[in-house]
């Protein structure tokens, strides 16, 4: 399973490596949302973890032109920010679920779960 890791700190990509380390297969990394949108166009990976706050694209709106160019993109917010108002700029982006950086247990249990293309907590 190829997973692009989206954040602009690179200890939390690397964070989000070692959680994910015995389901996914590949790797790719990014700091920005422009370099994100343009990776997951020539990648296509399985999955994209996308934080919100990068500099330059926001992870919002390459949420938005991630998914409006892919409709079956599978797209987790995983950020520290929270709040109803970002959950809901996440869900009309196309994100599949939120998860905040210090839940990040729950990221591989979402992408192990793959029932549902839809968190629970968008419902």
């Amino acid at each position: 399973m190829k997973v692009m890791l989206v954040d602009d700190y690179e200890p939390a990509r690397q964070m989000l490596k070692v959680a994910l380390q015995h389901i996914a297969t590949e790797f790719l990394e990014c700091a920005d949302g422009g370099e994100a949108v343009a990776c997951y166009a020539a990648q296509r990976p399985d999955w994209v973890l996308m934080d919100i706050g990068l500099p330059k694209v926001d992870g919002l709106v390459a949420t938005r032109q991630i998914t409006s160019g892919d409709p079956h993109a599978r797209v987790i917010i995983v950020t520290q920010y929270d709040g109803s108002d970002l959950r809901q700029a996440a869900r009309e982006a196309g994100a599949c679920a939120y998860v905040r950086k210090q839940d990040v247990l729950e990221v591989r249990e979402l992408i192990e779960a793959r029932t549902s293309p839809v968190h629970p907590e968008f419902l």
